[in-house]
């Protein structure tokens, strides 16, 4: 038998932690998301959730969900990360939105700058990086050719805790040709965060920040000559040949419509958990006066938004079931045709879900139960606000239909332009 001493004791290495598992990342987030709900208001009037929220999503390894294992992430399936971002915005819908629609340019990011610039942006392994698609501000080429960059960007969601904003500019790269649009990645140090969100109908705790930078100076490998809804990937990408994975390969333009779906579904079932209370507590108005879970007309209402939102779920797990699927099939799997196809899914499941919150949780839940400040009030809110986000109001809504059935049909827009 062998005896152990307090030097052996201090001699040995404590073991590493542990990764969580996607499971237990769900299980975490779901946890997290009820503590959430308490905490809607204050987050609204801080514009943006705690920084007690901001690390327990990063001691829960939240952060490190879709960024590369070889930087020290997890390089989870989107699936797991989408599944978070829904837990979350069901317990909290605006910390829902800032989250997910912060970490998840860790995908771009990974699929689509070079091994450099990763090795710099995913530095800690941590990654938070919100990113607006409308092209704003000034570039010009420096001397050393890298680019400086002087504007505001609005719509910056997560703003407060990142490491880094992904955005766009218009560059004309010669006299006499029209602009062309830049995207580019820039660090924390680089940029200021302006203090102006906050007064708009909903999401006023989703961190949407506008970013100013004044002669902020970025290398040119941080920055592509392209625009991301522009960005094809049928000839292969970076991520997929530095990583190996094919997550880091897949069309970009179809995994940027799975947040809102995504952020959407959650939304819809805080609303219903919120109907679920007023099911057991309530009774009917008018006589025979009765629960509200006895009153058929509640059974009616309740069952109708339950379907659409289960039917919304669905839809956009088998989405991005597809997605992976065709990112295992390769890049030039990913046509056209079948990224305006996942879009256009996403855009039902949205339509869905507003139409449960909007047209059977809300409107029979009771005035006293949509005054300001109760949770069917606030995803009222927050849902009428998603519906104005221009991904959604024209991308989803119009252009998607139009893109779809050109690529359906081998259409080409620019023989169109020239009749």
């Amino acid at each position: 038998m062998t005896s152990t001493t307090s030097a052996d004791v201090h001699d040995s290495a404590p073991a590493p932690e542990r990764d969580p598992t996607p499971a237990e990342l769900i299980s975490r987030a779901v946890d997290i998301a009820a503590r959430l709900v308490d905490l809607q208001a204050e987050t609204e009037q801080r514009t943006f959730y705690s920084q007690r929220t901001h690390e327990e999503f990063s001691a829960a390894g939240f952060y490190r969900i879709l960024v590369p294992r070889r930087y020290g992430g997890l390089e989870y399936g989107v699936d797991t990360f989408f599944r978070v971002s829904t837990a979350l915005a069901r317990g909290c819908p605006s910390t829902g939105w800032m989250y997910c629609l912060a970490a998840a340019h860790a995908i771009p990011v990974a699929t689509l700058f070079s091994e450099r610039a990763q090795s710099e942006i995913f530095a800690t392994g941590e990654f938070f990086c919100p990113g607006t698609v409308v092209p704003s501000g000034s570039a010009q080429r420096a001397p050393d050719g890298g680019w400086t960059l002087s504007g505001t960007w609005a719509y910056c969601s997560g703003a407060p805790y990142a490491t880094h904003f992904l955005g766009h500019a218009l560059v004309t790269r010669a006299p006499g040709l029209d602009p062309e649009p830049m995207m580019f990645i820039a660090p924390r140090d680089s940029w200021q965060r302006l203090h102006d969100w906050g007064g708009s109908l909903g999401l006023k705790g989703s961190g949407s920040h506008s970013i100013t930078m004044d002669g902020a100076h970025l290398p040119e490998h941080l920055t592509m000559p392209t625009h991301l809804g522009m960005v094809t990937v049928t000839e292969g990408t970076e991520g997929l040949r530095l990583h190996g994975n094919p997550m880091y390969g897949g069309g970009q333009l179809s995994f940027m419509v799975f947040e809102s779906a995504c952020v959407a579904v959650g939304m819809a079932k805080g609303a219903l958990d919120a109907y679920d209370e007023l099911m057991v507590t309530r009774t009917t108005t008018f006589p025979p006066i009765m629960g509200r879970v006895e009153s058929p007309d509640h059974q009616f209402w309740y069952g109708q938004a339950a379907g659409l939102i289960a039917t919304a779920e669905s839809a956009v797990a088998g989405a991005m079931r597809t997605w992976a699927e065709i990112c295992a099939e390769g890049p030039a799997a990913f046509t056209k045709e079948a990224e305006w196809r996942i879009a256009t899914i996403c855009r039902e499941v949205i339509a869905m879900c507003w139409r449960a919150v909007e047209s059977y949780l809300f409107p029979t839940a009771g005035s006293s139960a949509v005054r300001a400040g109760e949770r069917m009030e606030r995803v009222w809110r927050d849902m009428s606000m998603m519906r104005t986000h221009a991904g959604i109001s024209n991308l989803l809504a119009a252009t998607a239909n139009r893109e779809y059935t050109r690529a359906r049909f081998g259409v080409d827009q620019h023989e169109l332009d020239t009749l």
